[in-house]
């Protein structure tokens, strides 16, 4: 029996994890799907390195369709740490605005100046620590690549950028920046401060705290309306007094569904009895659509270094929403022993579109589909094709261009005007693999599957805290506002347990 038993040791649950297990009155539980390593010495090499992403040793297996005619793979974090573990480590907030919108539809305490505090305590800032935006003693260390240990790609994007008029931008968390320069990163060297490193390790030492690991939650157990514990595939069962699902964008609307809480039509098409009407599960996906302009180059390229470095953020022409476009430069493509290539990548930060997730079975083993529909809100659309543009002219202009030998994609010989280039991002747009808005917080209403303090609506002692109670995408990879909805809701369990009926 537990007090509080989290589901998920993601970066929002390992997060709520370490808070609430403060208390040392409360026994505490983390389940988690995958495999734990206790020990970073024993820890995969793939989880270490933050040079690149981790995708097939700890990975859901799940694919997703970004547009109506394709289908890809979706990787998604398996292991303590959940995609914390396996991720680029881009350490980005968003804007203001994002979370200022968020409290305007509905998200009472989540405005700007509510979450900065949770921005604050989570983050470690190597590079400015002074600064009365950052934080010097959080659990996630952040720090960004200085000019010399800049790749040369990465170094020429910059020169590159400045020819273009872009100003330098040497702190992309300063909340009023824009332009180009290093990315922040939560690594150090090559050893990536995922969830499990940043939070889980020195919180395991409490005596309250159990950290379960191999255990694949099936459902939630019910008496009558209130959330009295979990099952999992294996057949176990745990009691608590309050469930926190932490289990991400796509797994958590999963197990919701699969214990009776969404759509009454989808849940009975499962064969189970509905809990609670919350029509809002699984719908109002909400994800970062990108492109790649895919380049062969001059000079050999190396797979054993930092994937990423660096960062332009800006604002689309005619937009109210500001650096809602981002070009990234990535260091290497293809694959070893393949002709060298490297990517220039454009990403819409600002995503108007909705896509939605769906259950088709509720067997173990039953993946989600997911269904971005990228770029068929036309505003997205021609945002997204004026940043292909924007980032071609990187393949024509100062150091980049010198070192691109051709650009293999988009191929100018079938129109790089914008029209043509609509064309590409209906059909080609990918993932910037951050989903999230699948079990949206807001005002009670038709869509918001949760309240402002994370709890189920129609239902007692059942929270939901992860990348799935956004209302929508930041501008910004959720890596961070993922550990910041964990502070927000960890620190409120733990402050204020009446509110959690504990």
């Amino acid at each position: 029996m537990y007090d509080v038993l989290i589901v998920g040791a993601g970066s929002a649950g390992a997060a709520i994890a370490a808070r609430v297990s403060e208390n040392p009155h409360w026994r505490v539980g983390l389940l988690e799907a995958g495999p734990d390593y206790p020990l970073l010495a024993d820890t995969p090499d793939d989880l270490i390195n933050s040079h690149n992403n981790s995708y097939r040793d700890h990975d859901w297996g799940f694919e997703y369709e970004p547009t109506a005619v394709r289908r890809d793979r979706f990787p998604r974090g398996r292991v303590t740490g959940g995609s914390s573990a396996v991720n680029t480590t881009i350490a980005l907030r968003g804007m203001p605005e994002d979370y200022d919108e968020w409290r305007a539809l509905g998200c009472e305490g989540w405005g700007w100046e509510d979450v900065l505090p949770a921005f604050k305590r989570l983050e470690r800032d190597l590079d400015f620590p002074d600064a009365e935006y950052h934080g010097d003693a959080g659990p996630i260390t952040i720090r960004r690549y200085p000019h010399d240990e800049l790749l040369p790609p990465h170094q020429a994007f910059l020169a590159s950028a400045d020819q273009l008029d872009y100003p330098y931008c040497a702190d992309a968390n300063d909340p009023a920046s824009w332009g180009a320069g290093p990315h922040p990163m939560n690594k150090l060297g090559r050893l990536r401060i995922s969830a499990a490193v940043g939070y889980l390790a020195p919180a395991r030492i409490r005596p309250n705290f159990d950290v379960i690991a191999d255990a694949e939650v099936s459902r939630l157990l019910w008496e009558g309306r209130r959330c009295t514990g979990v099952e999992t595939y294996a057949g176990d069962t745990y009691q608590a007094r309050l469930v926190v699902l932490a289990a991400g964008a796509l797994m958590s609307p999963c197990i919701l569904l699969r214990s009776g809480v969404g759509d009454p039509d989808e849940v009975a098409g499962l064969g189970v009895d509905t809990v609670a009407a919350c029509r809002g599960v699984g719908k109002n996906l909400s994800d970062h659509p990108a492109l790649a302009v895919l380049c062969d180059v001059k000079h050999p390229v190396d797979f054993d270094t930092p994937i990423i470095q660096t960062i332009l953020r800006y604002t689309a022409p005619g937009s109210d929403k500001r650096n809602d476009l981002q070009i990234e430069q990535i260091s290497f493509a293809g694959r070893p022993g393949g002709p060298p290539q490297f990517v220039i990548a454009p990403v819409l930060e600002y995503q108007y579109g909705r896509g939605r997730l769906s259950l088709p079975s509720a067997a173990q083993g039953a993946a989600p589909r997911v269904e971005n529909l990228f770029c068929e809100d036309e505003r997205d659309c021609e945002r997204l094709a004026g940043c292909v543009q924007d980032t071609l002219r990187f393949t024509e202009v100062g150091p980049l261009a010198e070192m691109i030998e051709a650009v293999r994609f988009p191929d100018a010989g079938r129109g790089v005007s914008l029209d043509d280039l609509k064309g590409l991002c209906r059909k080609f747009a990918g993932s910037g693999y951050h989903p999230c808005g699948t079990a949206r917080m807001g005002a009670r209403d038709d869509d918001a599957v949760v309240d402002p303090a994370g709890r189920v609506y129609d239902v007692e002692q059942l929270v939901v805290a992860d990348a799935s109670i956004m209302p929508f995408v930041p501008r910004a990879n959720t890596n961070l506002t993922c550990f910041m909805i964990g502070e927000m809701v960890g620190e409120r369990i733990r402050t204020n347990p009446q509110e959690y009926g504990l």
